[in-house]
């Protein structure tokens, strides 16, 4: 008798169970949180740059690989979308140069458009290359791509780095073999007006 009525409650709470309380909802995953660290960095190098967007700043180049370095530069960041960021070079009165940096599918690019004076297209442009890696979110590096190495073969083993020292400079750095080729610093505590528009993008 005792062993019927045990069974009796035992049959009487499991239904109890089953019909608890809700488990609570499990909370919505943060994409962000499940992004690989490469988009976490690049975002944030992005972000650090588009942070400086209408604003120029004077430099100088502390290494140079040839003639033609020695008057003031002036970078101007000049044109920022979430995908592109156009930086302008200008040394001097030579407007000829602007740096791009666009995202890809893999990562970021760094594209060197060179202009005439006419504004087209100058013989040695576009060359530049794609991130390997997820670099920092203050420093991004971009070995040479196979249309640089064509198009300046002595570049094939270029590498270009940019570095962010937030409130302090910015350092444009190239290596060639390894070694150390061309360094412009500039200084993010020397801000100056904004200078006209590079060669070829008067009306942009």
């Amino acid at each position: 008798m005792l062993r019927a009525a045990s069974l009796l409650i035992l049959f009487l709470y499991l239904p109890a169970c089953a019909d608890g309380p809700d488990e609570p909802p499990m909370p919505e995953a943060d994409p962000a949180a499940d992004a690989p660290e490469e988009t976490h960095a690049q975002d944030a190098f992005m972000d650090e740059l588009s942070a400086l967007c209408g604003r120029a700043f004077r430099g100088e180049a502390t290494l140079a690989s040839g003639p033609g370095f020695e008057d003031e530069m002036i970078m101007h960041v000049r044109r920022c979308s979430p995908e592109e960021i156009q930086i302008p070079l200008h040394v001097g009165e030579n407007r000829s140069r602007t740096w791009i940096v666009t995202r890809t599918e893999e990562g970021l690019r760094l594209k060197h458009d060179h202009r005439l004076e006419d504004g087209s297209d100058d013989p040695i442009t576009q060359y530049g290359g794609d991130t390997e890696d997820p670099g920092t979110a203050l420093s991004q590096s971009f070995p040479a791509d196979a249309f640089t190495a064509e198009l300046i073969p002595e570049a094939s083993t270029n590498v270009w780095t940019m570095t962010i020292e937030p409130g302090s400079r910015f350092v444009y750095h190239l290596t060639r073999h390894g070694e150390p080729r061309a360094t412009f610093e500039f200084d993010l505590t020397d801000e100056v007006p904004p200078p006209p528009a590079p060669w070829g993008y008067e009306d942009t």
